[in-house]
């Protein structure tokens, strides 16, 4: 049994011979079903130009699964703050925490959510990649609007998503919780932590160090049936590797017919080995181990596989398996 809290990270996956618009109904089965299974929050990520991933903002899809449901936590993982203006991100989610009980989290990150140039570019209106400086300055700004110009009521909680000691040394500075991309950057995990513990200042927004860490999680019946259900994602981080992010996300049928290089191979072996795949068993002992190894406060689990039953059923064996009851 994991005794820290599990949530759920959404990427909005657009499965291939399938329409966007399929993906935005998944994504509200998805969420009503995440709360009847007792997960405490669903963050959905922001992604640009990619036919494998929808181009959803974070804040329609929070808006939206908040009017249907009544309890799970629900926000961005994040939304990418060199692309919006600070002022607007305060209150954009300060509206929702007031007319949603406080139960919107705002989850800040820094990546483009593309590999486009062109798109980066778009959506910072012609400027190029944001600088440390213009990045700390964002946040410090948006959660300054938070406090000062949007206070409608309860406040989202904030968050900063990071995978490097940079983004720990700013979270740390700030006394913000946060989000560790162990399904990203799983190298970077351990240095990354220490260096945020070593180094946390207190705030009004925590108190004391807080890790969630977000694990790519497939779990199965078995360790082949998570094996295929996690084929179709191995083929686009294979086009990943290459800095490419231009095919749709293919069948499982489809992707175990794929060819990987060797090298792509070896790669996608060690990257599976940080993460949590296989049957009930094996996941919870990965799972396990990771909080033992991290010391997280929190688990967010990433679920990339193609058909939205088979996501369901993932969540639902943590939840049969590995879930400890929530408290009040």
């Amino acid at each position: 049994m994991i005794t820290v809290p599990i949530s759920a990270l959404e990427v909005a996956m657009v499965q291939t011979h399938t329409r966007a618009m399929d993906t935005l109904r998944d994504t509200t089965t998805f969420a009503q079903r995440l709360e009847e299974l007792g997960y405490l929050r669903l963050w959905y990520a922001e992604h640009h130009h990619s036919p494998a991933i929808g181009a959803f903002p974070p804040v329609v899809l929070t808006a939206h699964a908040a009017a249907l449901t009544s309890s799970i936590r629900l926000g961005s993982g994040g939304v990418l703050a060199p692309n919006h203006a600070p002022i607007m991100l305060a209150e954009q989610f300060g509206t929702l925490a007031a007319l949603h009980g406080g139960r919107i989290d705002l989850g800040i990150g820094r990546g483009p959510g593309t590999f486009d140039e062109l798109t980066a570019r778009a959506l910072r209106r012609g400027a190029g990649p944001t600088t440390d400086e213009e990045y700390r300055d964002d946040v410090s700004a948006t959660l300054r609007f938070l406090v000062d110009e949007v206070a409608l009521g309860p406040l989202p909680e904030p968050w900063l998503l990071i995978s490097s000691t940079a983004g720990a040394a700013l979270a740390a500075e700030l006394g913000l919780p946060i989000a560790f991309a162990h399904h990203i950057r799983p190298e970077n995990t351990l240095p990354a932590l220490d260096y945020y513990r070593e180094r946390f200042s207190p705030s009004r927004w925590c108190e004391r160090p807080r890790v969630l860490l977000c694990v790519e999680t497939i779990c199965a019946e078995t360790h082949e049936e998570a094996a295929r259900l996690a084929g179709p994602m191995n083929v686009v981080k294979a086009r990943l590797l290459m800095g490419r992010s231009d095919i749709p996300f293919p069948t499982p049928e489809e992707a175990a017919g794929h060819a990987f290089a060797a090298e792509d191979v070896s790669a996608l072996a060690a990257f599976q080995s940080q993460q949590a795949h296989g049957s009930p068993e094996t996941v919870e002992k990965r799972l396990s181990d990771l909080v033992a190894m991290t010391s997280a406060d929190e688990l967010m689990l990433a679920t990339p596989v193609y058909a939205l039953a088979d996501r369901l059923r993932s969540y639902e064996l943590v939840k049969q398996h590995m879930m400890a009851p929530r408290t009040a």
